[in-house]
């Protein structure tokens, strides 16, 4: 048997967690931006949650190798969907 104590056990555990979690350094360096699309149901500065998302959205522009895209004033119907479809594209 082993002299494996339980706090080694969880210090492994959570060192392998760890660094299956992190990501690989290729992610770091793709050529394409990360594209990030934000839709609001109404203005964005509403005094709400549109304008907490659209100051979200300018600091994540603030980010090297991002591009945001934003769209107001989408209804919650149908036109959500042609939206996401519209910004995938």
């Amino acid at each position: 048997m082993s002299n494996v104590d339980r706090r080694s056990f969880i210090k492994l555990a959570g060192i392998i967690g760890l660094s299956a979690a992190l990501p690989f350094g290729r992610a770091y360096s793709a050529d394409a931006p990360l594209v990030v699309g934000f839709i609001y149901v109404g203005a964005r500065d509403d005094f709400g949650y549109n304008q907490a998302r659209a100051q979200a959205a300018a600091i994540i522009k603030t980010l090297p190798n991002v591009k945001v895209i934003e769209e107001e004033n989408v209804p919650e119907t149908v036109a959500v969907q042609k939206t996401m479809e519209a910004m995938i594209r």
